[in-house]
């Protein structure tokens, strides 16, 4: 079964509480329809709430779990992904990704792997992935259940760290990618090369930034808790750059990487 993931959408690490139902809540009502959400971030269930009290059809959203490196062995993947369905107060997830590959291949790719096909043919989702692979364990995945099966790999992308190698071995698998972080955590607004692009579209460097992960193909999950923001967010897929304006972005690349924890990281590509 063949989904199309939405080019934008809401990410919720690091909120929790009322900050993130309030998040996930101003999301949906200006339009997300994407909901970005993980074992380990410990608001499955606020962010349940919010979808449930949004009214919006169950059909008409597109959320997404990831399973936790504690979860992964092939007996605490199924029964996870279960108690998560529980806590967002659903019978299907759309995407469920394997959040990040097991440190020192503690448990195999292999095993975790053929136990996500396992939860997406019990249909508890309808798609699955991967999220921080390097190439090697992506390679390991495809061998296990197929290219064809693997929605997306959900990396780290924004104009300081374009991760190139990574994109470029996705695409020649066919495999889709989704770009987190894609604001660096808000450092794109004190760039200079990405005001002076804005300021000739007449937007701003948050903007320009998820612009240009867009007009890569990658879909966005960019977070934030001010409504303001989620609206202009969500107004970037009317932004047309240029050609300069996406070489000038190219030359941003710095390898800052902003996500990569001690003793989960893997060595990246």
């Amino acid at each position: 079964m063949s989904i199309t993931i939405p080019q934008i959408g809401l990410g919720t690490f690091r909120l929790q509480g009322q900050v993130v139902i309030d998040s996930v809540r101003n999301g949906i009502e200006v339009g997300y329809r994407h909901i970005d959400t993980a074992q380990i971030y410990g608001n499955e269930v606020e962010v349940g709430q919010a979808m449930a009290d949004s009214g919006v059809a169950r059909d008409e959203l597109f959320v997404t779990t990831k399973i936790w490196i504690d979860n992964l062995a092939r007996d605490k993947l199924l029964p996870s992904l279960k108690e998560s369905l529980r806590k967002l107060r659903l019978e299907q997830l759309d995407l469920t990704l394997i959040h990040w590959p097991s440190p020192n291949d503690a448990v195999a790719v292999e095993e975790y792997m053929a136990a996500l096909a396992e939860a997406k043919a019990a249909g508890l989702t309808k798609a699955i992935g991967v999220s921080n692979f390097t190439n090697a364990q992506l390679q390991r995945a495809v061998a296990t259940i197929g290219a064809t099966e693997i929605a997306t790999q959900q990396v780290e992308i924004h104009p300081f760290l374009q991760n190139r190698k990574v994109v470029e071995f996705a695409r020649n698998l066919g495999i889709h990618i989704t770009a987190y972080m894609p604001l660096a955590y808000g450092k794109v607004m004190q760039e200079p090369v990405l005001a002076r692009i804005a300021e000739r579209h007449n937007v701003n460097p948050a903007q320009v930034a998820l612009a240009w992960s867009l007009q890569q193909g990658f879909a966005v999950i960019p977070s934030s808790t001010r409504r303001v923001n989620l609206e202009s967010n969500m107004d970037v897929r009317a932004i047309a750059l240029t050609a300069e304006d996406m070489t000038e972005i190219a030359t941003l690349e710095r390898n800052e990487r902003l996500a990569n924890p001690d003793g989960l990281a893997p060595h990246w590509d």
